[in-house]
């Protein structure tokens, strides 16, 4: 490890001169001190070593101290330790304290020179482990779940609340409204982080391969089962499984989900034979499944079995607080994606997208931000490249605070906002209805339509080239 740094604590002035020597030809940075003391003083002045070479007999303090103090202050330090033959065992002792080697006197440059190479590569590996740990953590910690509003607070607040438990969790809410990344974060957290984490989208399963694919077959279960398959849980041992969109179970699967959140087990299909599994059930749903239990669709004990801890996210249009919040959390990733120079949003942008109702919720404004990010050439973004709805697009000089009464407007209300929203964007365009219609986000045969319908006499001639 070229230009590691190492500190050598010896207190015969050769013999530290010496090694010293060897080292720095060897291409490390070297420190040396004749005493524990004066090694401590320098651990405690927040010097960083990645090696510490001290002997074991000092007076004062002695080898033992010195370790003790290098892992105090930096754990990752690797520590080697000079004995003499008679203290060999507590050397070794000093090994299980957390010393990478010892080496006994009298010794050759090139022995402690291969101790050294080899407690390098291992601080490297341990260094590159607790990075790699550092980036999972920061990765599925909270990522995505932006927001400072009293709602997504609650939230936060339990989902930290669950992570150390091992309750079953039921995460409901919208589609697009996070709850992945709610299952995520409560893994990545929780003392299975280690472990599998593994998504089970069950919409996407048909009826029929979903016990197949859950928990496994035997050979010759059914037509086409020519091996035993092992299911995603039982790949999920000791980990986290999330049944994403669990209201789409089949009714044979819904029991066997029972039995397992009951007991542990599963018994893959064709399979006489009971195996137990540890892992935590995380369930998410967009429906209301106290429904789907009146209507049959779903057990009333399945149920129960999962809505021990229940984690509801709001929707994006009840939370209009977060959304500037939102917008710099994915604009700062999306212009690192694209490798785009610096873009901002209007304040007349802003406010649109505030008043928006946002129906695909957190991923739909991801998408038109991505969106715009791309097709804009400007640094500011306007209100005229929102790839919005005509409805909401009409909504552009609302304060945000107005929007809350957006629910009361009556019919003639909301007719007269998109009327006026369609007469200028004509007056804008000179009366081209195809670009009319792609600012709206409606097509120009609709367009068409509302403009008979509304009655309305553009200050341009209409151009006529649209398809009826």
């Amino acid at each position: 490890m070229e230009n590691g740094k190492i500190l050598v604590v010896e207190d015969q002035d050769a013999m530290r001169e010496s090694l010293m020597i060897a080292f720095r030809d060897e291409g490390y940075v070297v420190e040396g001190v004749a005493s524990g003391e004066d090694a401590i003083q320098k651990l405690n002045n927040h010097n960083v070593y990645d090696l510490v070479v001290t002997d074991l007999k000092m007076k004062k303090i002695d080898g033992l101290e010195v370790l003790k103090a290098a892992k105090a202050v930096n754990p990752s330090t690797e520590v080697v330790l000079i004995t003499a033959y008679g203290t060999i065992s507590t050397a070794v002792q000093a090994i299980r304290d957390g010393a990478y080697d010892y080496v006994t006197k009298p010794f050759r440059h090139q022995e402690i020179l291969k101790v050294a190479t080899k407690a390098f590569e291992k601080k490297r590996l341990k260094d590159r482990v607790r990075y790699l740990e550092g980036e999972i953590r920061d990765k599925y910690k909270f990522e995505g779940i932006v927001g400072n509003s009293n709602a997504m607070l609650e939230v936060l607040k339990i989902t930290s609340q669950v992570c150390r438990t091992e309750s079953t969790i039921l995460v409901t809410g919208e589609s697009g409204t996070g709850k992945e990344l709610i299952a995520r974060a409560i893994h990545y957290n929780s003392l299975r982080k280690e472990c599998p984490f593994i998504v089970i989208n069950c919409g996407a399963l048909p009826e029929n391969l979903q016990e197949s694919e859950l928990f496994g077959h035997m050979r010759g279960a059914f037509t086409g089962a020519i091996k035993d398959k092992v299911g995603l849980f039982l790949q999920a041992q000791k980990g986290t499984i999330l049944l994403d969109e669990i209201g789409e179970t089949s009714p044979s699967t819904q029991v066997k989900l029972l039995r397992f959140l009951q007991d542990g087990e599963i018994r893959p299909v064709g399979g006489n034979k009971a195996i137990y599994v540890d892992a935590r059930i995380i369930a998410a749903t967009n429906e209301n499944l106290e429904k789907a239990v009146e209507l049959g669709k779903f057990r009333k004990d399945l149920f129960y079995r999962i809505n021990v801890i229940r984690i509801h996210l709001p929707p994006l249009r009840e939370r209009r607080e977060d959304i500037p919040l939102l917008v710099d959390f994915f604009l700062e990733k999306i212009l690192e994606k694209l490798k785009k120079g610096k873009r901002v949003f209007s304040k007349e942008s802003m406010r649109t997208l505030m008043s928006y109702d946002w129906p695909g919720n957190i991923r739909e404004l991801q998408n038109i931000i991505e969106r715009v990010v791309t097709l804009s050439k400007n640094e500011i973004i306007n209100v005229d490249e929102l790839p919005l709805p005509v409805e909401e697009f009409t909504g552009l000089n609302l304060d945000p605070l107005e929007n809350k009464k957006r629910k009361s407007f009556i019919v003639a209300t909301l007719a007269e906002q998109e009327k006026n929203a369609i007469v200028e964007a004509l007056n804008k365009y000179g009366g081209n209805q195809t670009k009319v219609s792609q600012l709206l986000g409606i097509s120009t045969t609709t367009l068409w339509r509302k403009i008979k319908k509304y009655r309305i006499k553009p200050q341009h001639e209409i151009s006529d080239d649209i398809d009826i």
